[in-house]
């Protein structure tokens, strides 16, 4: 369940750009806008807000600046103390300055605070003053024709009581080369000397939000983000310069060549949590969505890992702030929770919080929770968004309630604060008097009821699915109508889609054991006989063969020359042209293999046995396996005894044919026999010989 929140508006006379939360006193807000320069009627001013009250806000005190110099883009409060507090604000100056080469951006004043008791409305503002104490221009010279460079960001790091040091981050906007400045923010009013390192972006890149945070060795961590790449520069916690170069951690890859869009995802804001967690938030494409990664920093020089992910709500289009707390805890072993809020392009909020455990791995103990979103904040589009600093109370204060607030702005000229109630945890340290942190959300407790949520969702889907499954068969006849599902429907439909039971007229006839046990001269009597199986046996194996030597006689016609050639020199000895002597041992061995025919097989058509016979039918060569070799010398002649011309005239219907090349030579034609149809061959070589 949400925590009970709080809400208090306040609309000013010009539209707001920035604000932020005294650090040491969450009851004071500075906030700041305008009109810029040369507009009539909408002022350029800063004001100081009382938040003390949460159903109410009011405006304290107000600093009136120029209406011949722009408006407020950025500020943050630098020191405060009970009485006053000190505002660094961005603010550029005159057209005509700035065509001069002097933009005094940096702006810094301090703000009287109404004393505490006593005195009526009239009585404090009487006693409160603002003062302006200095300006600046801590950005290099602009150098193009048409000068519009201003201090987009201004970022300080957190406050330390201790010590008072604070580091400040500027950088440019719509700079033709963007900057980023850091410089010491311990004095009243920044100069030149107070620069503590320079950051030259490239052509055309700007720095989308920058950050700070003190680091675990006493120095400082500065991050800055443009639209594609996240880099982070470390700073030693001296004044002295820095120039070392910024180390590039994270970046958004290109598109992948084949795909579709081509445009990439951009950085439009990022914080520091701890400082080796950096919070960023990424808007994709075309007004697609946005999202939010949680990226490891690295100690070292390598690149940093992306821990955790969150996709915001659909309805969020592309985010425009961002904003973070941190409620620690008394004992630093202990979980510590952050706050994070995300303004969208539909005027929302989103509240969300993450657990981290100091002592386990960052991949292990992050989660996102979502604890609330507030819808339709301001009635035009939000512009900065800033938490209020929350500092453990003491051991006396714990029985009281504690608070975190939160302002947003907007361009409608308005202000809201919200207050979020605290609790502590675990629950039972207010009554036993023990230290304990504040959360915003009970720990898991978020999980819990999504998890609970996600079982009743998916019992229901399951239970419906099975229900219109049931419905659906029992209409086209799967199933017994259980469910009545035909009757639901109209005649109409029921003869359209509606089918009888499929099993309704089948009956199964189960088998009946007989009441009396057959006799073993009935059984006997049916089992077939030794000489009966030998026949079948026999006649299927007749069957059997006949139908393979069908196939083969099928098969081995189908063959080409080239092929049978090619099978016989692989099964027969590869020299046809044997000598006298070995006719004699030839004749032997065919002997051998004919007396062994029924238990030897050389070759899958058993081919030596057989002869190949080539005949000319005038359009195409045929040939055939011949197993009577006397029907072969009345069909044909075998390669040898052919005369010179009729060689010469097969030769040439053989390469005709493709079945022979003169490269093949004549030797693989030896023991081929070919013969003629109605005498052409013999025709064609008489006429030639007569001729002659």
């Amino acid at each position: 369940m949400a925590p009970s929140i709080a809400s208090a508006k306040l609309t000013l006379s010009y539209p707001l750009y920035a604000a932020d939360f005294d650090p040491s006193n969450s009851d004071f807000l500075v906030v700041g806008g305008g009109g810029g320069e040369g507009r009539s009627g909408v002022g350029n001013k800063i004001t100081l807000i009382d938040t003390s009250r949460k159903q109410a806000i009011s405006e304290v005190a107000d600093v009136d600046l120029s209406r011949n110099e722009d408006s407020v883009t950025s500020l943050a409060i630098a020191q405060s103390s009970d009485t006053s507090a000190i505002v660094f604000a961005g603010v550029n100056s005159s057209g005509a300055e700035q065509q001069a080469g002097r933009n005094e951006h940096l702006r810094s004043f301090r703000l009287g605070y109404p004393p505490r008791t006593g005195g009526n409305a009239d009585t404090k503002e009487a006693k409160i003053g603002t003062v302006a104490l200095g300006k600046v221009s801590l950005f290099k010279v602009a150098t193009e024709s048409k000068k519009e460079t201003y201090q987009r960001v201004l970022r300080l790091s957190p406050a330390n009581n201790d010590t008072g040091s604070r580091l400040g981050v500027i950088a440019t906007g719509l700079a033709a080369a963007g900057e980023v400045v850091i410089f010491d923010a311990s004095r009243d009013s920044p100069t030149q000397e107070d620069v503590r390192q320079r950051v030259q972006l490239g052509k055309g890149e700007e720095a989308a939000d920058v950050d700070v945070i003190e680091s675990k060795e006493g120095g400082y961590l500065v991050a800055y983000c443009t639209d594609y790449e996240v880099y982070v520069c470390k700073l030693p916690s001296t004044s002295q310069n820095n120039d070392s170069e910024p180390q590039f951690i994270h970046g958004t890859p290109h598109p992948d060549v084949f795909s579709s869009g081509k445009k990439r995802p951009t950085f439009r804001s990022l914080r520091f949590l701890t400082p080796s967690l950096l919070l960023l938030l990424q808007n994709q494409p075309n007004r697609s969505g946005a999202e939010l990664l949680l990226l490891e920093v690295p100690g070292n020089t390598y690149l940093g890992t992306v821990v955790l992910r969150k996709v915001l709500h659909r309805s969020i289009k592309s985010a425009s702030a961002l904003a973070t707390a941190l409620l620690p805890a008394s004992n630093p072993n202990q979980d510590i929770q952050h706050v994070i809020a995300i303004a969208g392009q539909d005027i929302s909020i989103t509240i969300l919080t993450l657990y981290h455990s100091p002592i386990r791995k960052a991949s292990s103990s992050l989660r996102f929770n979502t604890c609330t979103t507030l819808y339709n904040v301001h009635p035009l589009q939000m512009t900065a968004l800033t938490f209020s600093t929350f500092r453990l109370p003491t051991k006396n204060s714990y029985a009281i309630p504690h608070y975190l607030k939160l302002a947003s702005t907007s361009m409608s000229s308005t202000v809201i604060v919200h207050t979020f109630a605290l609790s502590p945890h675990p629950q039972t340290s207010r009554q036993q008097g023990l230290p304990a942190r504040f959360v915003l959300q009970q720990p898991a407790s978020g999980d819990m009821a999504q998890m609970s949520l996600s079982v009743i969702v998916s019992i229901i889907v399951v239970a419906l699915g099975a229900f219109l499954l049931q419905a659906w068969t029992e209409i086209r006849g799967g199933t017994p109508e259980y469910l009545g599902a035909k009757g639901w429907l109209s005649q109409r439909l029921q003869d359209y889609v509606a089918l009888p039971y499929m099993f309704e007229d089948v009956h199964v006839e189960m088998p009946v054991l007989p009441s009396e046990m057959p006799k073993i001269e009935e059984v006997r009597s049916r089992i077939p006989s030794r000489d009966d199986l030998k026949d079948s046996i026999m006649e299927d194996a007749s069957a059997i063969i006949d139908k393979a030597e069908s196939l083969k006689d099928i098969v081995a016609k189908t063959l080409s020359l080239r092929s049978l050639l090619s099978l016989r020199n692989k099964y027969l000895s590869p020299d046809y042209a044997t000598t006298d002597d070995d006719e004699d041992e030839d004749e032997d061995d065919e002997e051998y293999d004919q007396d062994n025919e029924e238990t030897t097989d050389t070759s899958p058509f058993d081919l030596p046995s057989k002869a190949i016979l080539v005949r000319d039918s005038g359009s195409s060569l045929s040939t055939e396996l011949r197993s009577d070799m006397s029907a072969v010398g009345e069909l044909g002649k075998p390669w040898e005894e052919l005369t010179k011309d009729q060689r010469e005239l097969w030769k040439s219907r053989l390469i005709e044919a493709g079945e022979w090349t003169l490269e093949e030579g004549e030797t693989v034609l030896k023991g081929v026999f070919f013969g003629q149809i109605g005498g052409l061959v013999g025709e064609v070589v008489g006429g030639m010989m007569g001729g002659s």
